[in-house]
């Protein structure tokens, strides 16, 4: 239930001397418009990509994207000693937005749940100003994929449902997303990351109640996890130590 926004480049002048006198001569680069980077990079969801994050000196969990399409991907989160696990949540590319559909028992079986949105609403990175967003065919608007210079906050809710519609769960998800900046743990210094905060609500047999409060960073060319920082349902901490294509 968990897991976009630009670095800017630009190319120094270059200083040319001329004769006696020197002149600063501009590169091209210098006026080239800024290049976006996207969530892909991060997540390194169409790629066969894994990882696996420690906490307290021992495995806590790793991860997997086993991409089904060009624009479908689902993603494992388990106990790396019974790999791999029976569920997996399955995100659609459409346009310039990651979408979540749903979960299932296993990367690339039929969805067993399935998530709609009622109601989404977007904003700045403090979740002010926030405006609707047009349904996606009630998928959730989870990130967007071309990464913004700004950060921005995605606020919805739903219900998650079986293809017979016999249980509901509802929720409610608040996701904010944070440009690229410099980040680095105890075994990948000087990466650059996204983080996402968020929040989760649901009624899934208890209560309807804040289930889910944490940041994680998400590190370029490397993938999810980077950084774990969850104060609720309990002040946990976990970082990324291993990562590998398959």
């Amino acid at each position: 239930m968990r897991r976009k926004l630009a670095v800017l480049t630009v190319a120094a002048g270059l200083l040319a001397a001329v004769g006696a006198v020197a002149v600063n001569r501009p590169s091209e680069a210098s006026t080239a418009a800024p290049v976006a980077e996207n969530y892909g990079q991060y997540t390194l969801m169409f790629e066969r990509s894994a990882g696996q994050y420690w906490a307290g000196g021992s495995a806590a969990g790793q991860w997997s994207w086993s991409p089904l399409s060009a624009t479908v991907s689902d993603i494992s989160w388990g106990d790396p000693k019974a790999w791999p696990p029976k569920n997996a949540e399955r995100f659609v590319k459409s346009g310039d937005w990651v979408l979540l559909d749903g979960y299932n028992d296993g990367a690339g079986r039929p969805l067993t749940q399935i998530q709609r949105m009622t109601s989404e609403k977007i904003g700045d990175a403090a979740c002010n100003n926030l405006q609707d967003l047009s349904s996606a065919g009630g998928k959730q608007h989870y990130a967007q994929w071309t990464i913004p210079a700004d950060g921005y906050c995605i606020d919805g809710t739903g219900t998650i449902k079986p293809p017979n519609g016999s249980t509901t769960v509802n929720f409610r998800h608040v996701q904010k997303w944070l440009p690229p900046h410099p980040c680095s743990n105890a075994d990948f210094p000087g990466q650059t990351c996204i983080t996402q905060v968020e929040q989760w609500w649901d009624d899934n047999n208890h209560p309807y109640s804040l289930q889910l409060d944490r940041s994680i960073e998400l590190a370029r060319g490397l993938g999810m996890a980077f950084t774990n920082r969850t104060t609720v349902p309990v002040n946990w901490n976990a970082d990324g130590r291993y990562y590998w294509h398959y």
